[in-house]
């Protein structure tokens, strides 16, 4: 009889749970409001930086996906998907009572600002189609159409020898005791899947020796001034290769084609990302490149924090830009569930929802909103009961209240902190006042 008992009260509170727990949402919920939101997006599902003619079509017997742009440009999928995350924050934001439907807003309550290349303008303009349909916003240009704008550009703003030394070391001590060559070794098993997948032992620029074997040569960074950090040798080929076979996977619908006949698991998909992920890391987020090459999107985003007339911003570029900002205001490490991009998801928002609690103190949600793989493959419909994923992001050394939020002066501190560590490192690795003149004409 006991026994019976139990399990009915066990049945009981299974029932129960989400009850209460939905209801302690609702009372979090009911002491904030959504206040503003401002966003720093990747771009979406794009084809290939490079066309045809080109080392992918040499490194492979196979076909590539009949890509429906052109080279680096959004795709049709990618538009389609983003339209799709914009109709999912008009209904969020509306549920939130931030905007009403149908929202006109006034010329200073909305801001679209996007890097001048193809994919990110049309990126930006397909999700303000998403979340405003009857209202027409501008997307900010700051450049030449389909060239690199400086606030989105992860170039280095300044460099002197000692500041390349002491990058390189920082980047080779990632690598472990073996440094650079330590990076080869992590990926050795991922490039190796990768020259199975594609075949590439059988293409003729192989066996031509016009591309040798990925998993020999050694894989150089380059820290110019004024140039995005950069990697040579078979590191880089790799990275390029995984890079389309990954959009490939994107946009083929029969996933057996995608991996040009072979039989692929999800594990393998991700082993296959995760060099091109590797390659972002490895580039962008070591501490002394991270605050070098955000450093002007950092003065951008903060700036946009502290418009008091704004609602909603939206800026467009790329994920070099979310993973440079992201370490540079040295967020706690994270992996992203349910993708196959662990850190800067295709499409991917890294959103900074600003909230006002009862006594008018303002605090701030940090988080990166993306759609799953599963989402992404099937194009499927966001609505309030089927959202796209949402990770919280936290910061070393900034406590969260008890609802998880951080006040908003130790966020603006926080990206205080991240511009002064520029500073600081324009004096400490100046090794003339020649060095300091090329920084500041830079």
């Amino acid at each position: 009889m006991m026994k019976k008992l139990g399990a009915i009260l066990t049945a009981v509170l299974v029932l129960l749970l989400p009850l209460l727990a939905t209801a302690e949402q609702a009372e979090q919920k009911a002491a904030y409001t959504l206040d503003r939101v401002v966003v720093l997006s990747r771009h979406n599902i794009r084809s290939p930086l490079t066309g045809s003619g080109s080392l992918l079509d040499d490194i492979t017997p196979h076909t590539w996906f009949s890509w429906t742009s052109g080279a680096s440009e959004l795709s049709l999928k990618g538009a389609v998907l983003e339209t799709i995350l914009g109709q999912y924050f008009r209904l969020w934001l509306e549920d939130e009572g931030l905007i009403p439907g149908n929202w006109h807003p006034d010329e200073q309550e909305v801001r679209f600002y996007a890097n001048a290349k193809q994919r990110t303008q049309a990126t930006a303009r397909y999700f303000s189609a998403g979340l405003l349909p009857v209202s027409v916003v501008p997307v900010e240009m700051h450049g030449p159409y389909d060239t690199m704008d400086e606030i989105f550009t992860p170039c280095l703003h300044f460099v002197s020898d000692a500041y390349v030394q002491a990058a390189l070391d920082e980047i080779a001590a990632g690598g472990g005791e073996n440094g650079m060559a330590g990076y080869s070794e992590q990926m050795k098993d991922a490039i190796a899947l990768l020259m199975d997948v594609t075949d590439m032992n059988d293409s003729a620029a192989y066996q031509s020796g016009q591309y040798g074997d990925l998993l020999q040569g050694e894989t150089v960074v380059s820290l110019e001034l004024g140039k995005e950090p950069s990697m040579s040798g078979p590191g880089k080929i790799a990275v390029s290769v995984a890079d389309a076979l990954k959009f490939q996977y994107y946009e083929e619908p029969d996933p057996l084609k995608a991996a040009f006949g072979h039989e692929l698991t999800r594990d393998d998909w991700l082993t296959i990302c995760s060099i091109v992920e590797n390659y972002g890391a490895t580039l962008f987020t070591t501490p002394l490149v991270a605050v070098n090459v955000a450093h002007p999107l950092l003065q951008e985003l903060k700036s946009e924090l502290e418009q008091d007339d704004r609602v909603f911003s939206y800026f467009c570029g790329h994920d070099s830009n979310l993973s440079s900002v992201l370490a540079a205001l040295n967020a706690d490490s994270y992996t992203l569930p349910n993708t196959l991009e662990k850190k800067t998801p295709i499409g991917g928002k890294l959103t900074f929802e600003r909230y006002l609690d009862a006594d008018g103190e303002a605090w701030y949600a940090v988080s990166i909103i993306y759609q799953s793989t599963e989402q992404l493959l099937g194009c499927t419909q966001l609505t309030l009961e089927n959202p796209p994923m949402k990770e919280a992001i936290s910061f070393t050394g900034i406590r969260a209240n008890e609802d998880g939020l951080i006040a908003e002066s130790d966020l603006l501190n926080r990206f205080q902190e991240a511009l002064d560590a520029y500073d600081l490192l324009t004096q400490e690795y100046a090794d003339t006042e020649d060095d300091a003149e090329t920084e500041k004409a830079a």
